[in-house]
């Protein structure tokens, strides 16, 4: 990625669905102007859902998602479809394409689609070289799809302004820090370079709260963790706002001046990304915890395990701790992530700084619904650490 490129977690996803030869990857083709997606006159060329991130006239920075046909065959199809409805749950607007007989697949994904209350748009390909059932497609799932011809280009701009419309009204939260800060408050990052730091750069989150901080008009200041008390020292006034790494937040608590607010970048994420009030709910789990308790840590990315790995060896560690040696802890990572929940007494997942909104929110629907309690790094490490009610969200 490119330093000034939007991250695809920021972009808007917008996927396309459909059955296999309707057409999908060559409306990608169409819609973006270039040859994004593989095209064959044979079914099933898509064999696995392909993510772009690109720009689109008049929306911005946004992934297009070309997923395989739903209606798919034999074991690997099953497979194939399977993939699909995963990209479900990161999808923030969906193109569903339909065909001229039979729409019952159709209905059914669409009701999928919406239950996850994602906007579809629906879309009757080639209509170049087929008759108008717009009026019948109508009919059976209740919207009126767009005519387009991916082979000629038409309606193509149709499909943006649908796109534009149909934009989710929580999409891209329009701040980081919230109402924490404003213009010419002094903000602190604490950010400690350790094994897990990645040489050279500083990690997604940093990044992002800084370059918010900046358009905010704030004073920023940087320091690693062992020179936090000799950069207290060096300011005129106590910051306004401290934020850190939930790793250090004890030893950043013990040091910081009485006034100043103190909270994380995984913490920040959690209202970035999800639902805050929910995550710190879901730490009170922690306290109901014994040794026949069952946790899942969730990964957003699959990055190769560091030697003090947060997810992997520290909470698991500080949580064995605290319940005791016999506490079970399952991890997944990417995109895998149980479908039953019910075997868990709590989730508690990453920053998901690599996720959308829109898949951390499907992600904590998920658990709700199964009355699992989630809640993610940063509270559950403010919370084993005692100091949950004095950091702020």
């Amino acid at each position: 990625m490119s330093l000034n490129n939007t991250p695809t977690a920021n972009r808007l996803h917008i996927a396309l669905f459909g059955r296999r030869n309707s057409g999908k990857s060559s409306l990608i083709n169409a819609l973006t102007g270039q040859d994004t997606a593989l095209v064959s006159d044979i079914p099933g060329t898509t064999t696995d859902p392909v993510s772009k991130a690109m720009e689109l006239h008049g929306i911005g920075p946004c992934v297009i998602i070309d997923t395989p046909g739903f209606d798919d065959e034999g074991t690997l199809g099953e497979m194939r479809i399977e993939r699909t409805l995963k990209a479900i749950e990161r999808t923030d607007i969906a193109l569903l394409l339909c065909e001229e007989t039979n729409l019952q697949v159709e209905a059914a994904w669409m009701q999928q689609l919406k239950a996850k209350n994602i906007p579809v748009i629906l879309i009757l390909n080639k209509a170049d070289i087929r008759k108008d059932i717009s009026s019948l497609i109508e009919q059976e799932l209740g919207e009126k799809p767009l005519l387009v011809s991916a082979k000629e280009k038409q309606g193509m701009e149709d499909i943006r302004l649908a796109i534009l419309e149909k934009l989710p009204q929580d999409f891209e939260q329009p701040s980081i820090t919230g109402d924490l800060v404003s213009e010419n408050d002094l903000v602190l990052l604490v950010m400690p370079q350790d094994i897990q730091a990645p040489k050279g750069r500083l990690i997604l989150p940093q990044v992002q709260t800084m370059r918010e901080l900046l358009d905010k008009k704030c004073l920023v200041m940087s320091c690693t963790t062992d020179k936090l008390p000799q950069t207290l020292q060096a300011l005129a006034r106590p910051p306004k706002l401290i934020i850190t790494d939930s790793q250090v937040f004890k030893t950043v608590y013990e040091q910081k001046p009485a006034e100043s607010l103190l909270t994380s970048f995984s913490v920040l994420m959690a209202g970035y990304k999800g639902d805050i009030r929910q995550f710190v709910e879901g730490a009170s789990a922690i306290d109901r915890l014994t040794e026949h308790s069952r946790v899942l840590i969730a990964e957003a990315c699959a990055h190769a395990p560091t030697t003090e790995d947060i997810g992997r060896v520290k909470i698991p560690r500080l949580l064995r701790k605290k319940i005791g040696e016999g506490l079970q802890i399952d991890m997944v990572s990417g995109s895998d992530f149980p479908k039953d929940l019910s075997g868990y007494d709590l989730i508690i997942h990453c920053g998901a700084c690599m996720f959308n909104r829109k898949h951390v929110m499907n992600r904590l629907e998920s658990a709700s619904s199964q009355q699992i309690p989630m809640t993610n790094y940063g509270i559950t490490l403010a919370h084993l650490m005692g100091i949950l009610d004095k950091i702020v969200y």
